[in-house]
């Protein structure tokens, strides 16, 4: 079994090219993880996750901890064979679902106290029971536990919860059992605060991690002071160490944290969106619900090289979703996390050769073209 490790292949102004290295095989960096939350991308079976170029997958301790049960999985002999997926999985700790889904809840110390979204059961998340859940799912990457926080939040609130964040991430540290092939990443918090993100890089680093992610961000706050916390928190951060921005985003949003260093994504946007309608293009965005692609004869994409694209119209698509049938969200699904894959494929082309600004200013001078601008 290989040796978890990243390799900085290339390097454009401060955007990164570069390979993670993992247990279950590589993943070509700037990386985006199309998310399986409960051990599947909704919609798509793995095959199909693969065929978009999708190289890595998220799970989550928090809903895997729930159902079917970690114990359970573990029986089964782990996540990547109880899903079918051959490739790296990253698994989230659940400090942001505690945050978004579970009910009265307790943070403390201790870790969170919380009722079950599903039936109401009490149950507690401690620092060392989110590390067992994860070695027992055999995620490749496994996140400490973080107390993340809404923005915008008062300083006291932000360093609370960073500090607290740090004595988490010390005892996930400990608790962690260093198998070939498998990493452990912390997260920094400190929401829009520069200087306590830059606390929280220099106590994650004295700890030592095998990579590092910025947390509580995409969590309310305006695209511009998610790059200004980028900016300035990731040149503090390892150069030989993977960086990782936790639940971003749209595709500007990727680009632009892409050029401020950032090597790793996840998001829901791409598959979601896919199950309510909305495609992203080369020309932007559009609601394949709209009245004007009923008779369309186009593809969503012309540039797109997803099975959606070849095969099937515009009107079909707009047909489907209205309605109810299931294949119209699984097909959309298939070309938005193409489009996602593809756009960062060709952002590590752009970095290897040296032309990072000039794509962005091509990608981002095409969306702002607009869907309804001329397809050839």
């Amino acid at each position: 079994m290989t040796a978890f490790g990243f390799s900085l292949l290339a390097q454009d102004g401060q955007a990164r090219r570069g390979r993670l290295t993992t247990a279950h095989g590589k993943a070509e960096t700037p990386a985006f993880m199309a998310v399986g939350t409960a051990a599947t991308v909704k919609g798509l079976t793995p095959a199909q996750v693969a065929s978009t170029g999708t190289q890595i997958v998220l799970g989550n301790t928090y809903h895997l901890m729930l159902r079917p049960t970690a114990e359970r999985v573990a029986e089964l002999g782990g996540l990547h064979r109880f899903m079918d997926w051959n490739g790296p999985i990253l698994t989230d700790s659940g400090g942001y679902q505690v945050m978004s889904l579970a009910k009265l809840r307790k943070i403390s110390d201790e870790g969170v106290a919380f009722h079950s979204h599903l039936d109401g059961a009490r149950l507690m998340l401690s620092p060392e029971r989110a590390v067992e859940i994860q070695q027992l799912l055999g995620s490749d990457i496994t996140m400490v536990l973080d107390q993340c926080v809404r923005l915008p939040a008062a300083p006291a609130v932000l360093a609370g919860a960073m500090e607290r964040s740090h004595r988490w991430a010390e005892r996930c540290r400990r608790a962690f059992n260093p198998t070939l092939g498998h990493a452990l990443f912390g997260i920094l918090q400190g929401g829009d605060n520069i200087a306590m993100r830059h606390r929280a890089a220099a106590a994650l680093t004295d700890l030592g991690f095998d990579g590092y992610a910025l947390g509580g961000l995409a969590v309310g706050e305006p695209q511009e002071i998610m790059f200004k916390v980028v900016e300035e928190t990731a040149p503090a951060l390892p150069q030989d160490q993977p960086r990782y921005l936790m639940g971003v985003g749209k595709p500007s949003d990727l680009v632009g944290a892409v050029l401020r260093g950032i090597d790793m994504f996840d998001c829901v946007l791409p598959t979601r969106s896919g199950r309510t309608g909305q495609a992203f293009t080369a020309r932007g965005s559009l609601n394949i619900r709209n009245a004007r692609h009923r008779a369309d004869p186009r593809p969503l994409d012309p540039e797109c090289s997803c099975l959606t694209c070849a095969r099937f119209s515009r009107a079909y698509l707009h047909h489907l979703t209205k309605a109810g049938e299931m294949l119209g969200p699984v097909l959309m699904t298939l070309h938005n996390l193409t489009f996602y894959q593809t756009l960062m494929a060709r952002l590590r082309d752009a970095i290897a050769e040296g032309r990072a600004q000039d794509f962005a200013a091509a990608f981002a001078e095409s969306q702002a073209r607009g869907d309804l601008a001329p397809l050839a």
